[in-house]
């Protein structure tokens, strides 16, 4: 990442109401965009996140606070004099024009023309690795091909900022990760700024310097990738960010970051806590699966419990174990899939303290369910 003074985009006191009275679609937003970083919007449907993708681009206007480009305010300025490009999810080209032609298209716009255009189309067809494809019309090209030609058109005028809303989410999965490593190969290459839109976990995790994780029109977390999935900040950003088990408990004590808690079953455990809580508060303990330990024997950890396999699932590399918890409650472990464990097998179940995070139990909720 680009090292620098100042951001290249700041959001001040944003918010955007869609009517007088209505819930705020974005609330309170601060954040800023460092220069040459890749910085992703996370979160489910109605976050908030494409809504401030649109405010920054100028298609839709804060309803309070601004949002600043290099130190200056964008309020007053049109979209297409924002110099920035944009990816939508449908590729958005012109059906009636080649490839380049509509790779050409915003060069027009800004008065480029002739010689000094063709070039630069052909630089940016090379670049996303369509070289001798520019006589094409759309219709003749697959979907990431099409995807790619949309990326061409938002690079080829060098913008300051490249804006990105969910621009593999109708690709199937196998050219959606190929896409993933081809667009963090240009950003790398170009120094770029890109402010990406994805309600897509796994493609945050692989692409982003930093995650901002929105829920109900505000950030959640922003931080690091590792950072957003090792150290959830409260229990949306723990379960909406990868599978994770979500057990109910009282806690007992507290020091510092660490307490007792017990679970419904009631098994005592220690965990991370989150916040500062008083003995018989209601929390959630998490719990990822990949953090958890299995054995035949009592294992060396912080927090050891007995269980039993009830339950297999198979996920070719891996398979999750359902295990019922000895006294009540339940887990999903992982294991390698050539693991020999079968259902019915007594486990000794264990984990590490900084594994397990402690919230309050009304702090967000599953956005998927169990392991979402």
């Amino acid at each position: 990442m680009a090292a620098s003074a100042s951001p290249l985009v700041e959001f001040r006191g944003v918010e955007k109401r869609y009517a007088a009275g209505a819930a705020a679609a974005v609330a309170g937003l601060d954040l800023a965009v460092e220069r040459g970083e890749f910085l992703t919007l996370l979160g489910p449907s109605g976050s908030g996140k494409t809504t401030t993708l649109m405010m920054l681009a100028g298609f839709e206007t804060p309803s309070e606070g601004d949002i600043y480009l290099d130190g200056r305010s964008l309020a007053d300025r049109p979209p297409h004099k924002r110099n920035m490009g944009v990816v939508f999810q449908n590729y958005a080209l012109f059906p009636h024009m080649s490839v380049a032609g509509n790779i050409a298209f915003p060069l027009r716009v800004r008065g480029i023309r002739g010689a000094d255009a063709a070039a630069k189309v052909e630089a940016a067809l090379a670049l996303v690795r369509l070289e001798g494809l520019g006589d094409r019309r759309p219709d003749a090209l697959s979907g990431g091909q099409r995807q790619r030609v949309a990326l061409a058109r938002a690079l080829v005028f060098e913008p300051d900022l490249v804006l990105m809303d969910e621009p593999l989410g109708a690709l199937d999965r196998q050219l959606r990760e190929h896409l993933q490593i081809e667009i963090k190969r240009i950003q790398r290459a170009l120094g770029l700024t890109i402010l990406y839109v994805t309600h897509d976990q796994s493609e945050a995790l692989t692409l982003s310097d930093r995650i901002a994780v929105f829920a109900d029109g505000r950030v959640q977390q922003l931080g690091p990738p590792d950072t957003i999935y090792e150290r959830p900040a409260n229990a949306f950003v723990a379960g909406f960010m990868g599978e994770n088990n979500r057990l109910a408990a009282t806690v007992i004590t507290q020091q510092g970051d660490q307490c007792a808690i017990r679970l419904a079953g009631g098994q005592i455990v220690r965990a991370t806590a989150a916040a500062t809580f008083t003995p018989g508060t209601a929390v959630v303990a998490a719990i990822r699966p990949e953090h958890i330990e299995m054995g035949e024997q009592p294992l060396p950890c912080c927090n050891a419990l007995d269980g039993r396999v009830d339950q297999l699932v198979y996920h070719g590399d891996h398979r999750r174990i359902h295990v019922g918890l000895d006294g009540g409650g339940s887990l999903i472990a992982r294991v390698s899939a050539d693991r020999d464990v079968k259902p019915g097998d007594r486990l000794a179940i264990g984990w590490c303290t900084d594994r397990c995070f402690v919230f309050p139990a009304a702090d967000g909720s599953n956005p998927g369910g169990e392991g979402s």
